[in-house]
């Protein structure tokens, strides 16, 4: 029974069919991609803000009232996903720094932006639009509306 010569292999039993990976399906929300996104144009040197100006000041507003979204709603400004099962599309609206090229930025932006989005999705990005809707110039003040309040 116990043969020295011939070792017995332990019985292993096989469940399920195939690698673990495949059995089952993962979705990602478009919002997920955005904030991947508008985190990973926030990160490029010459990126001012995301978004229009309205956007922003209607952002600076809601994130002065507790429960208005705050930073949750700050990470996806100005970004707008498209996420199908393999691939995902982006349109960004930045504010860039004035004296910043504005090519050098956006093409920054787009690479930054695809390799963080790839990088942790697994999606394949198919193309990343950028508008930019304003520049910021340095004598500017921060477009954060004023109070109502004393």
């Amino acid at each position: 029974m116990n043969d020295p010569a011939h070792p017995r292999e332990p019985s292993v039993t096989k469940r399920g069919g195939g690698d673990p990976a495949t059995r089952g399906r993962t979705t990602i929300a478009d919002g997920v991609v955005e904030k991947i996104a508008g985190l990973a144009a926030r990160e490029v040197d010459g990126v001012h803000a995301m978004g229009s100006g309205f956007s922003r000041t209607i952002g600076a507003v809601r994130d002065r009232v507790p429960g208005g979204g705050g930073t949750k709603a700050g990470a996806t400004r100005g970004v707008k996903a498209e996420v199908g099962e393999v691939q995902t599309a982006l349109d960004l609206e930045i504010v860039v720094v004035y004296g910043a090229s504005i090519a050098d930025v956006a093409g920054a932006v787009r690479e930054n932006v695809i390799a963080e989005v790839e990088r942790m999705t697994g999606l394949e990005v198919v193309e990343v639009n950028i508008a930019v809707s304003d520049v910021k110039l340095p004598e500017d003040e921060e477009e954060e509306p004023e109070s109502r309040l004393q």
